[in-house]
């Protein structure tokens, strides 16, 4: 190694890298987690207008991921081969035109219908950027990247829980309906992001001319360095890692996690508006759990990438958010459930940035992009089967409680998995050799 590439060099590159890409990455995943859960708030009063259930809309929040886990793998496979500026601009444009198609939803056949295509225009885009990632990033910087991008989620969903209860006070304002004003509003800077990401995002360090000619050179001897150590213990083809057991136990592990994470999204605002609030208070309340949960997601993406570790991060935040979750079901209907739901919360995102750096640990190339993809296309039909199976219940019950106790279920499913079938994870230290096979399924 180039004696002149220190340790300071190394940061300071890092630093460099970080406080260009990702704003913009950060922002980008804000607005796109906006657009999809805003259904929540625009369904205290949309539903009604339209003539849904509890059941339909728990499906139209859920068909979402059906959507968006047909095209995910296809979607990262043309990122590795166009590059990741004209294609996340390109899913960014869609998304957000189609999100604010959400206003002229009239019935049940229509929302269904939007909200599938929805998923659709947005497949590709979080996969998409744990790619990025690994294009960018050395492994062991990569959960405390990946928890920065996490950071969009609960911020996310406090600023649209407070906005979105705002905007439905904006009822009759053109003679349009408050959830109406939601979805054109809030799809306005999807749009304006597209642009702004094929102009500033650069595709690869060899592209970038706003690094040093040493600065581009270590950072892409580093990365080449981690790929070559990866593939010494055998390279996956593109088909091998779509049925790799490693691949399908990370599937099943975030399927469960999912479900739990999109029970509560997309239930929240009602779950709070139970409470006896205005539509405005019920913004202020729901926000909560979200400011926590930026906690979670800090302390376990600091310590996941101190300790080099992500089995037992895993599994602590896992069990902690299926603890949070039987809380809020057996405090169900007081202020202490919106307590406990905050606990859930904060293992839930304190779960991503220690799940997140481990399929990089044996994928390289377009064997990353489609088992990322998969991984999260799989995953990601938790999003659809969280929301369906509480929807059902309240519909049922009257009730969101056992609702609450089954997504507390999959929460600790997701935590099982974990501890039975991955063994411990350990990224590679700074210029130290990788372990191969440091990612499994045990025996």
């Amino acid at each position: 190694m180039n004696p002149s590439f220190t340790p300071g060099f190394q940061r300071r590159t890092i630093l460099k890298v970080s406080w260009r890409l990702l704003p913009l990455v950060v922002l980008g995943y804000l607005v796109a987690y906006i657009d999809r859960t805003n259904v929540a708030f625009a369904a205290l009063t949309m539903n009604a207008d339209i003539g849904i259930s509890a059941y339909i809309y728990g499906v139209g929040a859920g068909i979402f991921f059906l959507g968006y886990a047909l095209f995910e793998v296809p979607s990262n496979l043309v990122l590795e081969r166009v590059g990741a500026r004209r294609w996340i601009a390109r899913i960014m444009l869609t998304w957000g035109i189609i999100s604010g198609l959400m206003a002229i939803a009239t019935g049940p056949a229509s929302f269904l219908t939007l909200r599938f295509l929805l998923g659709v225009a947005e497949a590709g885009f979080f996969p998409g950027m744990i790619l990025y990632f690994t294009y960018w990033f050395p492994q062991q910087y990569r959960g405390r990247v990946i928890s920065t991008m996490y950071l969009a989620v609960p911020v996310s969903n406090s600023v649209a829980s407070i906005i979105s209860g705002a905007i439905l006070g904006m009822d009759g304002v053109l003679g349009l309906r408050g959830w109406q004003w939601i979805f054109i509003l809030e799809a306005m800077p999807a749009v304006l992001l597209a642009f702004v990401v094929l102009k500033y995002l650069t595709d690869r360090p060899a592209h970038a001319t706003w690094l040093s000619a040493d600065e581009r050179a270590w950072l892409e001897g580093e990365l080449a360095r981690e790929r070559d150590h990866v593939e010494s213990g055998g390279r996956l083809s593109l088909l091998q890692s779509l049925t790799d057991g490693r691949v399908l136990a990370l599937c099943a592990i975030y399927m469960a996690s999912v479900a739990a994470n999109y029970g509560i999204v997309f239930f929240l605002p009602q779950i709070v508006k139970d409470l006896g609030l205005s539509n405005f208070m019920t913004g202020l309340v729901t926000a909560i759990p979200y400011a926590v949960g930026v906690i979670g997601l800090l302390l376990w993406g600091w310590s996941s990438d101190r300790r080099k570790e992500g089995r037992w991060h895993m599994v602590t935040a896992m069990t902690l958010a299926g603890a949070g979750l039987l809380g809020a079901a057996w405090l169900s209907g007081s202020y202490w459930a919106i307590a406990a739901m905050s606990l859930a919360v904060a293992g839930l995102y304190g779960s991503r940035p220690s799940f997140w750096p481990m399929p990089s640990l044996f994928l390289t190339g377009a064997a990353a992009a489609a088992g990322i993809a998969l991984i999260n296309s799989i995953g990601n039909l938790g999003g659809y089967v969280g929301p369906f199976i509480v929807g059902w219940i309240k519909d049922s019950t009257g009730s969101f409680e056992m609702g609450l106790y089954f997504l507390a279920s999959c929460a600790f499913l997701s935590a099982l998995i974990t501890l039975v079938a991955v063994r411990a994870t350990r990224a590679p230290a700074p210029g130290g050799p990788a372990k191969a096979g440091a990612l499994g399924v045990e025996p």
